[in-house]
């Protein structure tokens, strides 16, 4: 549902990204874009009332002012909404996409 919100609303690349054995703090990751400060907070009200309105529970929710970025907790799930120009910068799709475990490499 939250995807689908997120298209609605004309959001740029929105991405999930599977944090299953990842992480423990979520099994999910919702990533995607905005073109302007006014988008960012726009679609992060579009989530809000849609998530509300289905009776999820929105942990919290950070960096709302000034809208470069804006982190919507769902417990379960995490949807960043990012100006375009910062999400370029941060780049969590690359981040998350590294393997769980990485091999160790013995030293001399």
């Amino acid at each position: 549902m939250t995807t689908k919100v997120l298209e609605e609303g004309k959001a740029d690349d929105v991405v999930v990204i599977d944090l299953v054995g990842k992480t423990t703090f979520a099994d999910s990751m919702i990533v995607c874009g905005g073109q302007t400060r006014r988008q960012v907070t726009a679609l992060a009200d579009r989530v809000t009332t849609a998530l509300k309105g289905h009776g999820r529970r929105i942990t919290s929710m950070e960096g709302y002012d000034p809208g470069d970025w804006i982190l919507i907790d769902l417990g379960d799930v995490i949807v960043h909404i990012f100006h375009n120009e910062l999400r370029s910068l941060y780049n969590l799709e690359r981040m998350w996409a590294m393997p769980a475990s990485l091999p160790v490499e013995a030293t001399a």
